[in-house]
């Protein structure tokens, strides 16, 4: 079969290519997961993230078959960064996902590209093409989704999903002190527009997306989630607890309750990119590690 390039689109949002994209990463991850740092989940949340640079959209490469997406050259937020994916029966395309990186993906401070520890095939020919491997490095934990899994909540403490209606001041007030940003909470409408924007996703399920509220009402915690029915796993993302109501145990009750009502959709495992010992703390296991490749153009810093 004829493998053709080309570049993903300029628009931005909820496009073909986007949806394209999304199908394929979790056609590569449905029996198998060949990718468990980069699934479906993780271009979902990227695609509607304030961070992504939508100017550079169409620097992504991708390389389809028929139609569709076989392989996929793209950064994460920014320029400078790559992430690289194949189906199995394409991996011959890397040595070229590499020099399309060299050429289109380069940011300011030059290129690096995430590479899984165990792939062989691609440490090689990163070799060939100039990359050197660097200390840093992405991790991706699991969950196994059973019935034990428990937590308390304080008293007058509960947890709301987006099904049963949210709020998007409180929403966008957990997020902003959850990531500890310093100052006032913005609250204005073009903060409240891009709140909502980030969570109006189509693969969205508004009964796993959910927040904490303390007995005052306002959000103190919450946890994205991202699951399609018929898959194997669940995607965490993101989490965050308030600053001053940390130490409850809240961020663990709004983590599992969200991992166990994707398993009552179906999910076995929850994953998350992230090597917190807060995640080991509650259940998550390490099972897969990547290390950055760097390669600097000439100029770069």
């Amino acid at each position: 079969m004829t493998v053709t390039f080309r570049n993903y689109t300029s628009q931005a949002l909820f496009t073909e290519d986007y949806e394209k994209v999304r199908n394929f990463l979790r056609k590569i991850n449905q029996d198998q997961l060949n990718y468990p740092g980069f699934t479906w989940g993780r271009w979902e949340w990227l695609t509607t993230h304030t961070v992504l640079d939508r100017d550079s959209l169409d620097k992504i490469g991708l390389w389809e078959v028929d139609g569709e997406v076989a392989a996929l050259a793209t950064y994460e937020s920014a320029l400078g960064d790559a992430y690289l994916f194949s189906e199995k029966k394409y991996q011959s395309l890397q040595p070229e996902m590499l020099a399309f990186a060299k050429q289109s993906l380069v940011g300011v401070n030059g290129l690096r590209v995430i590479i899984d520890n165990n792939n062989r095939e691609l440490q090689r020919a990163a070799i060939t093409a100039g990359f050197i491997p660097t200390n840093e490095q992405e991790h991706t934990a699991q969950l196994d989704i059973s019935d034990s899994l428990s937590y308390q909540l304080p008293e007058g403490y509960r947890i709301v999903s987006m099904a049963d209606g949210w709020d998007f001041e409180k929403y966008n007030e957990v997020m902003w002190r959850g990531f500890d940003h310093e100052g006032p909470v913005p609250n204005d409408p073009e903060a409240i527009r891009i709140g909502k924007e980030m969570l109006s996703s189509p693969c969205v399920d508004p009964q796993i997306i959910l927040a904490i509220t303390a007995p005052n009402g306002d959000y103190v915690a919450h946890c994205g989630m991202w699951y399609t029915p018929g898959d194997n796993y669940a995607l965490v993302e993101p989490v965050a607890t308030d600053p001053a109501y940390r130490m409850k145990g809240l961020g663990k009750a709004v983590v599992l309750e969200a991992v166990k009502r994707c398993g009552k959709l179906g999910a076995k495992i929850a994953l998350v990119g992230s090597p917190q010992q807060f995640y080991y703390n509650i259940g998550f296991y390490p099972i897969s590690t990547g290390s950055w490749w760097e390669y600097k153009t000439k100029g770069s810093r």
